[in-house]
């Protein structure tokens, strides 16, 4: 069993990760933002993170800069899990060392795959 932090500010898609990811049997902790998910991570110290992009406060990528700089978050598994398809956003990931990038709507199979082989 595996602890992960699930972040995105769209309840009704949170609480769909989190369900697959209970049922995958692992522990999960959420956020609705990234300022809450810093907390989070450092409360928690979680095997693996799933982030969305678009949130207010603090974004997924600067979110994951942020985790990066925290002694738990250095090589933390972060998978940005978003709508958003673009490029330079996908470079601008890979340069704040995101993990990896899922497109929503997500495929519980795919997610619960990632999560046995990278947390």
């Amino acid at each position: 069993m595996s602890r992960i932090l699930a972040v995105d500010d769209t309840r009704s898609l949170l609480n769909m990760l989190k369900a697959c990811l209970e049922r995958g049997g692992h522990e999960v902790f959420t956020a609705k933002d990234g300022v809450e998910a810093l907390e989070k991570l450092r409360e928690h110290e979680p095997d693996l993170v799933i982030t969305d992009l678009n949130m207010p406060r603090m974004n997924g990528l600067e979110f994951i800069a942020a985790a990066r700089g925290e002694p738990s978050g250095r090589a933390l598994p972060i998978l940005l899990l978003t709508t958003e398809t673009a490029q330079e956003l996908k470079d601008r990931a890979r340069e704040v060392k995101a993990t990896g990038w899922l497109t929503k709507p997500f495929d519980p199979d795919q997610i619960l795959g990632l999560v046995a082989r990278l947390a």
